[in-house]
């Protein structure tokens, strides 16, 4: 084990709080979108502030902050673009993560301090093409998601060391080339290209033969019709050691749509991971029903490895129409108080008497019966039927600060 270098574990967040999920959960690294210019625009995303108290509270708990400017920039983009970067420039964070070669060298010019990495979308899928971005004063190139792992195995040996490798390895999966997609601008005037992608690869699709106009022929994967542009999810926490084999420097999710509870879940399903097999590879082996148990507890679709072992097929990358989703996110513990109460942020309605699942960093889960619920204003209550409500629960255990605070 010696000569594997431990992976980051680079997380996703949308917003401040999933954030700060994801660095309490075990997060090395969090990429964000900031308010222009990433390819989240549905995302709520950053604003200057938020972005700054992000960047702290990562630092403050050693974790780094890399921030996207990935779309592919229209001639009307450039001019927000460098206002963007001198705004960063003083925001400061640990990398700006980039797709279009003109942005690139705007980056190089205004913000040379601010390390720099290529996005996906740069379809990245040869060593020459990772030598060339270091050239050009990349310090990180993210693989294309058509590669395999032989192929990456293959850049590792051929780039110098000091080059990283950053690859997807979990989250959803892109049907068009490393997430070039025009389906979505021909479809609504929506470029998926520039943040604003309506995903209608997702959607539901009949066919019509040209002597037959408008009589629509389903093509049945199951009862629920079919979804011929979707790929499965990607999933490869069983393949850890592979994964380590190739040299891959930083292990990224996807998912800044994504909620609390699954980056939470998520995150640290593959901390928990990487750190098992680090420490013994057979207490990792032992504990992949657990992992796999964690990842599936979030929404999601069905799992794939992708093309990482073999050219993705039908069987791998198209999937039925069914999302799975065994867990609600309840709420978010904000703090406990002196006596071992969990004061929560409510994002889904419960009641007194009903066990709710604490979901610990440690990974220590605990389910807790709920006694007794209080508004702010101490009035108790059976339910509290609005969402992002502050509640105070009292419970059958006495809460431990230090084991469920995320803050």
């Amino acid at each position: 084990m010696d000569n594997i270098k431990k992976p980051e574990i680079l997380a996703p967040a949308g917003n401040l709080e999933i954030l700060k999920t994801a660095v309490i959960y075990g997060a090395d690294a969090v990429y964000i979108g900031g308010e222009a210019f990433g390819l989240r625009a549905a995302a709520h995303n950053f604003d200057a502030k938020e972005m700054r108290e992000g960047i702290e509270f990562a630092r403050e708990h050693g974790a780094k902050v890399y921030v996207t400017a990935n779309i592919l920039a229209h001639n009307d983009d450039i001019s927000g673009v460098k206002d963007y970067f001198n705004e960063l420039k003083d925001i400061r964070p640990d990398a700006v993560i980039i797709a279009d070669p003109g942005v690139f060298a705007l980056a190089k010019e205004i913000i040379p301090e601010i390390p720099r990495h290529v996005s996906t979308q740069s379809n990245n899928v040869n060593y020459a093409t990772f030598l060339f971005w270091q050239q050009m004063g990349a310090e990180r190139v993210v693989t294309g998601r058509e590669l395999s792992l032989q192929e990456i195995k293959d850049i590792r040996s051929n780039i110098p060391d000091d080059l990283e490798i950053e690859t997807f390895v979990h989250g959803a999966m892109c049907m068009s080339y490393s997430g070039r997609c025009l389906l979505s601008n021909y479809m609504t005037g929506r470029d998926a290209n520039r943040g604003a992608c309506t995903h209608p690869c997702r959607w539901t699709y009949s066919l019509v033969e040209e002597q037959r106009p408008g009589e629509y022929m389903p093509v049945y994967e199951n009862e629920r019709g079919t979804f011929i542009f979707n790929s499965k999810d990607l999933c490869m926490i069983e393949h850890i050691p592979e994964l380590l084999e190739c040299g891959i420097d930083s292990f990224k999710i996807e998912g800044r749509m994504k909620t609390a509870l699954y980056v939470a879940s998520v995150v640290r399903a593959y901390r928990m991971a990487v750190d098992d097999y680090m420490e013994d590879p057979e207490k990792y082996r032992e504990r992949i029903p657990f992992y796999m148990d964690e990842v599936n507890s979030c929404s999601r679709r069905k799992y794939t490895t992708g093309f990482f072992f073999e050219k993705a097929g039908v069987e791998s990358m198209y999937y039925e129409a069914e999302r799975t989703a065994p867990a609600t996110y309840m709420g978010t513990v904000l703090e406990v108080t002196d006596d071992g109460k969990a004061v929560i942020e409510q994002k889904n309605k419960f009641f007194a008497g009903d066990t709710l699942e604490f979901i610990t960093p440690k990974g220590d889960n605990r389910a807790v019966k709920i006694l007794s619920i209080e508004d702010e204003n101490g009035n108790e209550m059976e339910s509290c039927p609005h969402p992002k409500q502050r509640l105070l629960l009292g419970t059958d255990v006495r809460l431990n600060a230090y084991d469920i605070l995320r803050k």
